[in-house]
């Protein structure tokens, strides 16, 4: 997005009974994940859904920059890694936008990518894999001066279900198809796959990640068995 267009002033319809409260401080607001992985943004969704905003995602720079052109959300979460490039573009081209732009976070889970994040011009950084509600909650307050007063007289948020392992499902499925077609280049797959190991807990398969893609194919597909055989891979 180049830094002088402009976000378009569009937004959803309104939802009824928005008011911001001490145990929904995000009500009224909404997010756009700029998020490859559903699992990831599954959990994301669970904390939306929670703090009372409405969520909603693309997968791609493109998907993102269509969006764009249509809405304006409040809060854009761009991960930095994404199918069709880096997302650092993305952030710089928000941030340039000047009075009026979105509040604009990077995530990551590889180590150190919040320096390039802040270099680019977000205003925060969350680490992935994303599992705490309470650490969400206070990254976005801390930089929304007009809600603070709710991140100190609400309550501690309590323990979100664990994201659908459909998603996780899903996420495997992709990793799988590109590893068998040799799609989506062998260093966004690998980090991809790393990224579904750290949500899950998973140190063999990210061990694997981080080693030849050749070793990979073989446990994505061991993970997927074990999902289809009812099992709770990633999600204890």
């Amino acid at each position: 997005m180049p830094p002088d267009s402009p976000l378009p002033d569009a937004r959803p319809p309104p939802v009824m009974h928005q008011s911001p409260s001490p145990d929904r401080p995000l009500a009224g607001l909404t997010l756009l994940a700029v998020e490859d992985s559903r699992f990831a943004c599954e959990a994301l969704r669970l904390m939306c859904n929670r703090l009372g905003a409405r969520l909603r995602r693309a997968e791609t720079l493109a998907a993102a920059a269509a969006h764009l052109r249509t809405y304006r959300p409040d809060v854009v979460l761009v991960d930095l890694g994404l199918p069709d490039g880096p997302g650092l573009g993305l952030i710089a081209g928000l941030a340039a936008l000047g009075a009026g732009r979105p509040l604009v976070i990077g995530m990551s889970g590889e180590e150190g990518a919040d320096a390039a994040a802040f270099a680019a011009g977000a205003a925060a950084y969350l680490a992935k894999p994303l599992e705490s509600l309470a650490a969400f909650r206070d990254v976005l307050m801390a930089h929304l001066p007009e809600r603070g007063w709710l991140r100190a007289a609400g309550p501690a948020p309590g323990h979100l279900p664990p994201p659908d392992a459909l998603a996780l499902r899903d996420d495997l499925m992709r990793a799988a198809e590109w590893l068998a077609r040799g799609r989506g280049g062998e260093g966004y797959v690998a980090g991809f796959v790393a990224g579904i190991a750290r949500a899950t807990h998973d140190a063999a398969l990210e061990r694997a990640a981080r080693g030849p893609v050749a070793d990979l194919a073989p446990l994505v597909q061991d993970r997927l068995a074990t999902l289809s055989a009812g099992r709770a891979f990633g999600l204890s």
